[in-house]
């Protein structure tokens, strides 16, 4: 019972990873600001567009766009310029194709409970 007990305590004590994603209207309100690069080779990330919440677990890419603002684990505001951004992101058609090419920049999807 004390190794479950163990386990369960380092599980819940390891970082969260954020993927249930909302795009704000205002730079004010978002955690990060987001540009949409052309060229994957541009990219700092990698994203696949998940059609259900359930699979957009880990930190890799795969991203639920929730409809409420309240259900994000994270806020984003997509700016015009690339210079403004935080985060470049290059939308792929394949979940197998999502992840990071920027390994400097995950803290930014970190869960802060």
């Amino acid at each position: 019972m004390k190794t479950f007990t163990y386990i369960f305590l380092l599980l819940i004590s390891l970082p969260s990873f954020s993927q249930r994603i909302f795009s704000v209207d205002f730079e004010s309100r978002a955690d990060f600001n987001v540009f949409v690069v052309d060229f994957e080779s541009r990219a700092d990330l990698l994203v696949f567009k998940e059609d259900f919440e359930s699979r957009a677990t880990g930190n890799k890419g795969n991203w639920f766009f929730v409809n409420f603002e309240s259900r994000a684990d994270k806020k984003i505001f997509f700016v015009d310029f690339e210079s403004r951004a935080d985060l470049k992101i290059f939308f792929v058609k394949h979940r197998s194709r999502a992840g990071w090419r920027n390994n400097s920049k995950k803290h930014l999807l970190y869960k802060s409970s």
